[in-house]
This record gives C-alpha cells, structure tokens and sequence, in this order.
C-alpha cells in the first residue's frame, strides 16, 4: 500500500535529477537554433553545475557521521575534565566548609558564585560551538555553491544586455557601426534568445532552492533566497523586452516563414 504522506512529499518537493534533465533539454534547444553562440556554452557550464548538484545536495542533506563522533567525544572530554578539576581542587570540603565558619562567608559564596558561573558560561560557550562544527561546516559548502550560481545568474544577464528590441524595430537606426552592437537576428529569433535567458535564470533559481530544501541553515536559506529574488529581477527584465517584441508587427512579414520551436 502506497503511504499518502509519501506521495504527497513527491509533488511538493524538487527533485534534482529531474532539474538536470530539464537544464539538458534548454542546452539541446538552444544548441537546435544558436549552435555557436556564448549562451549556449553557459548552459553547458549550468548543465553541469546541475550534476554536481545532485551530489552536493545530498551530502547537505546528510549528517555527517565522522564529525558527529568527534563532536560528541570532545563535548563528553570537556565535561569529565571539568568535574575531575573541580574534585582535584578539593572544591566540595574546604569551600563548602568555609561557608559555615568564619567572617568571610558572604565574600567565599559570591567568589564561589562569580567563578562557577564564569565556568558554566565557558564551558557552555564551547560545546555550543563544538556542536554546530557540522552545520558550519555544511553552511561553508552550500555558500559557495550559492556564488557559483549567482555568477552564472550574472553572466546570463550579460548576454541579454545588448539583446535590445528596439535594434529590430528600427534597424535603419542601429547600423551596427564602430563600437555599436551588431545584431544580426530576426524578432523571433530574439524572442526565442532572450526566452532562453529567461529559463536559464529561473533553473538557476531552482538549484539553489534545491541547496537548502533538506539543511536547516538561516544563513544559507537566506543567501538562496536572494539568489531567487535576483534571478527574478533580472528575468523580469528580460521580460519587459519580449513584452516589447510582442507589440512589434513588421509590415510586410511573413509568418509562415518563421521556424517554430
């Protein structure tokens, strides 16, 4: 019998093999209609940016056994040395017999008092840094992974920055001299092109969501999180461009003579 809670876990969760298989089938599309161009070598770097995704998610999302071992043995080591120094200064008889006797009773409590608190905060202040050794090491991991992606994220948006409408709308205009970029497409090509761009971002978006899906981090959830919000950005951009496309009709065109993906 299927479990429910199992199913429903499959629909609400992102699967990375299927992401690779989706940034795959981008790189094929855009090899079927620009073979030589630049954006087709950066979906190539995010195909296999993907790949290794699969790996790293899955070591993220893993507990890192060797580390934990280590952890606890340190933290147990700190404790049974704390309680042999305490024994070995011979704390619990010559103190504790001072409280009962003598004028200096208050001042042995609060020097007693002021050094036991000290050593708790100390002794506190180390196992808490011991014990997120693994999520510290596993943010230092993940972080990195997050530049590599918004790197990419960037180089995208660079190769839609010259990409602009208004070069096909007015090419009598924008002749491409000097230092002017040429632009050698047709409006549907240019659509196609920056439709590209737009995928792109949004799968890089979703690799990074894939990064922090299974690790708990603050850190790391928020770097993700400003990864999908410039991903968005940048792919709101290039959407106002093909928005611009959508509004130019060129008299004269024919279209049965585009090629249709």
């Amino acid at each position: 019998m299927i479990n429910r809670r199992t199913v429903l876990n499959s629909h609400v969760t992102l699967h990375p093999a299927r992401i690779v298989k989706t940034v795959s089938t981008l790189e094929g599309r855009i090899q079927e209609r620009f073979p030589e161009s630049g954006l087709r070598k950066v979906c190539h770097e995010l195909v296999e940016v993907a790949e290794q995704m699969v790996e790293r998610s899955a070591w993220i999302g893993k507990p890192i056994l060797w580390l934990r071992a280590i952890t606890w043995a340190i933290c147990i080591g700190i404790v049974v040395a704390t309680a042999l120094t305490f024994f070995a200064l011979g704390v619990g008889q010559d103190d504790f017999s001072a409280l009962h006797s003598g004028p200096n009773r208050l001042s042995t409590v609060v020097t007693l008092t002021e050094a036991a608190i000290n050593d708790m905060l100390l002794i506190g202040a180390a196992i808490f840094f011991i014990f997120t050794m693994e999520k510290r090491y596993k943010r230092t991991r993940a972080l990195k992974a997050l530049h590599e992606l918004r790197s990419i994220a960037h180089i995208i948006d660079m190769h839609q920055l010259t990409k602009d409408p208004h070069r096909i709308m007015a090419r009598r205009l924008f002749t491409g001299q000097g230092l002017s970029p040429k632009l050698n497409m047709t409006p549907f090509q240019l659509r196609r092109y920056l439709d590209y761009c737009s995928e792109m971002l949004s799968l890089t978006g979703k690799i990074a969501a894939v990064y922090v899906q299974q690790f708990d981090d603050a850190v790391a959830i928020g770097s993700a999180s400003e990864l999908e919000t410039l991903t968005s950005g940048l792919s709101n951009k290039i959407w106002q461009k093909i928005l611009i496309l959508e509004s130019y009709k060129p008299s004269g065109e024919d279209p049965q003579n585009r090629i249709v993906t």
